[in-house]
């Protein structure tokens, strides 16, 4: 089953962390979801929205025990759903269809867009280590 990632999941420092299996994987978008920062987070959201594009990196054939760690590092926050997606070969986008983690918790959005060039700033470096393995609710 092929995953499309859009937050610290798209960074191996942390999908290496969680996964045992090693996968190859390619840029990709996701057309109607929008990346939502969250209030007292570093990672983010994915949630609905016609008009809207996330890029991210889509991980084909990844195991089930593997999904099953996933499942458990995104935690009760996200619900995994099929989507399509277009990956980006040579230029051109290629649909595929993939597997996503929507956030569940309105609560916690936050007004603005996920700042990946922050996340890579400020909390890439240790976010690993915070939560890999172990797990808790993360993208």
């Amino acid at each position: 089953m092929n995953v499309f990632t859009y937050g610290s999941l798209m960074y191996p420092q942390v999908w290496d962390r969680v996964v045992c299996g090693r996968y190859r994987s390619a840029t990709a978008r996701l057309a109607g979801f929008r990346r939502r920062a969250l209030i007292d987070a570093s990672y983010p959201a994915a949630v609905p929205d016609p008009t809207a594009l996330i890029r991210g990196r889509l991980y084909f054939d990844v195991a089930p025990d593997d999904l099953g760690r996933l499942d458990a590092f995104e935690a009760a926050e996200y619900r995994r759903d099929e989507v399509e997606v277009q990956v980006d070969v040579d230029g051109e986008g290629v649909p595929a269809r993939a597997q996503v983690y929507v956030y569940l918790v309105e609560s916690r959005l936050a007004p603005q867009d996920w700042d990946a060039a922050r996340f890579e700033r400020d909390h890439l470096a240790d976010f690993a280590h915070r939560h890999g393995a172990a797990g808790g609710p993360r993208d």
